[in-house]
């Protein structure tokens, strides 16, 4: 889920005549746009709420900030083009698969996307390209980490989301202790994270992760940062250290710059955070209305 204003907006033609295509899927009204200034491009909504982008014609194009910042993690978790193991918790349009099988060919990934009806949504209108090794499971994305054998996985990433909101058994020590089982001891965990003023939730899943991680980093917007806009935030975490100068540089460079913060920056935002237990565990915050507008 995509919060803040960058992303292409109005339901309108896109280039070479393609309309919207609409249907129903268990999340609620899927949709998906064509984009106005990429042939070939498409974004998904679900109940007006915008989950991806995808260009067919160029997966390697990330069109949302918050992807952009995972695909720099993608980029940078490996020597370029080496093949990865990958966890997708949260199908959405499968642009984040698409990215990985584009850049770092003969990876295998799974993803795991609870709406069966999206998965099927999806696959209909902007199929996945056949020789990618891509296997998607329609379960519970808690349910299906758990399938995945121990220490398989060099990136878990958890893009999920009911509607706009994370489910709240994906934000819990308890869900981090399965991540860590299923990565290998150089994996890394990378999520994202949607909040707004006062950052409570944010600040909570800081806290949690450094419970688990020994490295962690942070990109947002500056003014998410500073707590003035609802939008999303990319954590990394891992047991290895992390390159956060370039992944800062990177970020710096994006169209939409963000900024990154970690060490004793990021421990000191997160302030008297206390992690989050599967018993305690909630939501993360619903979205105003005018994130979507």
């Amino acid at each position: 889920m995509v919060a803040g204003k960058d992303r292409n907006k109005g339901k309108q033609r896109g280039r070479g005549g393609a309309e919207a295509v609409v249907g129903q899927v268990d999340g609620g009204r899927a949709e998906l746009e064509p984009d106005r200034e990429r042939s070939g491009a498409w974004t998904l909504l679900i109940d007006g709420a915008p989950q991806s982008h995808v260009d067919l014609d160029d997966p390697g194009y990330l069109d949302f900030a918050y992807q952009r910042r995972i695909g720099h993690l993608i980029d940078l978790v490996a020597p370029a083009r080496q093949p990865l193991n990958v966890v997708h918790l949260g199908g959405g349009a499968f642009t984040l698969a698409r990215y990985t099988a584009a850049s770092r060919p003969r990876s295998t990934q799974q993803v795991v996307e609870i709406d069966a009806a999206l998965v099927a949504f999806v696959r209909e209108h902007l199929p996945l390209d056949p020789q990618a090794r891509v296997r998607v499971r329609a379960v519970d994305a808690r349910a299906g980490l758990a399938k995945v054998p121990d220490g398989w996985a060099d990136l878990v990433i958890a893009d999920v989301f009911s509607g706009a909101r994370t489910p709240a058994h994906l934000t819990s020590t308890e869900f981090l202790d399965d991540v860590r089982r299923a990565l290998a001891p150089t994996g890394w965990y990378v999520a994202n994270l949607a909040d707004g003023p006062p950052l409570t939730h944010l600040r909570s899943q800081i806290a949690t992760a450094a419970s688990r991680f020994t490295e962690l980093a942070l990109a947002a917007d500056p003014v998410v940062w500073r707590g003035k806009r609802f939008g999303n935030a990319v954590l990394v975490a891992a047991d290895r250290e992390l390159p956060v100068a370039e992944f800062t540089r990177r970020v710096a460079s994006d169209p939409h710059p963000g900024r990154v913060e970690h060490g004793r920056a990021l421990a000191d935002f997160a302030g008297g955070a206390t992690p989050v237990v599967d018993a305690s565990a909630v939501a993360s915050p619903q979205p105003p209305p005018s994130v979507f507008r």
